[in-house]
């Protein structure tokens, strides 16, 4: 009886664990199934109201939605991997121009060097690259001079992430021995230059400024980088961006403003902006999604270019939004930008987006020629630059000028559509949990906008993409009539509509109000940035602040 009594209960045991295993396994699977109180209350974020009969019709497809996410999610996607749609901001029946001139910059004369070793920090990348070029100082030389820079100051600015010195070095080692043997690469041999760190560089770590990637190793170079080691330029620094591309505060500090040190120097393009107006480097590259060059420019008083989108490869650089990111350069002139920008312009064979067209600058270009619009009523309102921007329209109205009045089309916000792709771009830190990492985690920060962005439906995504085609329409009908047009940099919706629609803005400061500088924008065609920059040098010659530097630099 023993024996026929054990296996009873061994039997019984096994039916019972069986039975509340199936409970549990039931239990979990009530708890992650889609309902119909959950598919009310999620319709509410929709602004649709569905009867419960197509609820109920609706949810086995809802369940199996759930089921396909979770097999989606089994394997990581990387940051650089792209979405299978790319964007193009050309309207119907634009047409790219194809032919190239040769590109031509002012003469910058005779360039010695200054008498105060601290002026040579200041001066343009063309006056370094005569005193380059006649040998009047070595690429070593400048290399070490900035690096003593930005050690010395980085303590106040917070400014750097990685010194680059040993490839820099290197770099500028290379550089004085083919100039020796008569090879000169061109206005950017044997140059220093500091990068935003959300570009990838072997044998250094690329933190994107937040902390769960402060120790990140991306095994390639990014295509700027690699375009701007073929011109002979000297990369020295990775410098601050706020973390994850938004303001500047990022996994060890905050940037500071050269200007007020007590300030910021706003984002994402932080540390560049900061270390060009200081200067610490003679240009950056920083990047823009929704204003992270013309903002820090802004702030820190540095002459910045945000290209058409498309114009330059953003290959080896973090992705924030696909469809609206723009690599550019951060400088202390327009014409500075045009030289960088040259050097990085052009397709890599990598980032699909990015469409070859002709950068037909000419720095004795007829301006006289080119139509200039300007934001009217914009201009006409109240806000803190009016009085600095009324000057510099002034300013080319006495020059003989002609301004065009103009207004931009009026449509919804559409920046969600950035929000959605950062998402996405992010996942996986969300849904591990590291967005808890994050530094700032308060309302206007990534990890709380990657949390709510997951309750935005597809649909209006697409929505939001199919007005922005339409804003990509109406926006030409605008640039037909003109070349370019002059703006605020803040104080209008200039910013937010050609982030979306892709064109070029080059912001330059027009003063200062408070002590702290103060800028104006100007926006051009699509692939028009030497228009753009045209205009620019006649009104920073004109202003003259483009000269100024802060004080204790």
């Amino acid at each position: 009886m023993i024996p026929n009594r054990k296996i009873f209960l061994l039997f019984s045991s096994a039916i019972l664990l069986a039975f509340f295993s199936g409970l549990l396994l039931n239990f979990q699977m009530l708890e992650n199934e889609i309902t119909r109180d959950i598919v009310q209350n999620a319709s509410k974020i929709m602004g649709i109201e569905f009867q419960d009969a197509e609820i109920d019709s609706m949810l086995p497809e809802l369940n199996e939605m759930v089921k396909t996410y979770e097999t989606m999610r089994e394997d990581s996607i990387g940051n650089e991997v792209a979405p299978a749609l790319v964007f193009s901001p050309l309207p119907r029946g634009f047409e790219v121009e194809k032919t190239q001139r040769p590109i031509s910059y002012e003469d910058v004369g005779i360039v010695d060097l200054p008498e105060t070793q601290d002026d040579l920090a200041f001066y343009s990348v063309s006056q370094l690259a005569e005193l380059i070029r006649n040998q009047k100082i070595t690429s070593v030389e400048l290399t070490q001079f900035f690096l003593d820079r930005l050690k010395k100051y980085n303590d106040t600015l917070h400014c750097v992430i990685t010194f680059t010195e040993d490839l820099a070095l290197e770099q500028a080692r290379l550089a004085d021995a083919e100039l020796a043997q008569g090879k000169y690469r061109g206005m950017l041999h044997g140059i220093p230059y500091g990068a935003k760190d959300l570009f990838a560089k072997k044998g250094y770590k690329t933190t994107w400024g937040a902390m769960p990637y402060k120790d990140q190793m991306i095994d390639e170079d990014a295509t700027v980088i690699s375009k701007l080691e073929n011109e002979g330029a000297v990369l020295i620094a990775k410098l601050t961006l706020g973390a994850l591309a938004w303001g500047d505060v990022w996994f060890d500090g905050k940037t500071r403003n050269p200007w007020d040190t007590s300030r910021g120097s706003s984002g994402s393009s932080a540390g560049s902006a900061s270390a060009v107006a200081a200067g610490l480097v003679p240009f950056a590259l920083g990047t823009e999604t929704l204003g992270s060059i013309v903002s820090p420019s802004t702030v820190c008083g540095a002459t910045g270019l945000r290209p058409t989108f498309g114009r330059v490869s953003r290959h080896g650089a973090m992705a924030l939004s696909w469809s609206m990111d723009k690599v550019g350069p951060i400088t202390r002139s327009a014409e500075d930008c045009a030289i960088v920008l040259d050097a990085i312009r052009g397709s890599d064979g990598q980032d699909q987006s990015v469409i070859d067209a002709p950068f037909n600058y000419r720095a004795d270009a007829n301006t006289k020629k080119i139509k200039i619009g300007y934001l009217k009523s914009a201009f006409e309102g109240d806000y803190g630059f009016k009085k600095n921007d009324s000057l510099a329209l002034q300013k080319l109205q006495d020059l003989g000028y002609e301004l065009i009045p103009i207004e931009l089309p009026k449509f919804p916000s559409l920046t969600f559509v950035l929000q959605a792709e950062a998402a996405a771009a992010f996942d996986n830190l969300t849904r591990n949990g590291q967005d808890d990492l994050m530094v700032r985690q308060i309302k206007n920060a990534w990890p709380n906008v990657f949390r709510a962005a997951r309750f935005m439906p597809a649909v209006e995504y697409l929505q939001a993409n199919r007005l922005r085609t339409q804003l990509i329409e109406e926006m030409q009908k605008i640039m037909t009539t003109v070349d370019v047009y002059i703006h605020p940099s803040w104080a209008s919706r200039s910013l937010g509509i050609t982030n979306l629609t892709g064109h070029p803005c080059l912001v330059l400061p027009n003063g200062f109000r408070d002590g702290r500088p103060t800028s104006i924008s100007i926006t051009g065609q699509l692939f028009g940035e030497a228009e753009v920059l045209n205009v620019g040098k006649v009104l920073e010659k004109e202003l003259k602040f483009y000269k100024n530097r802060p004080e204790g630099f």
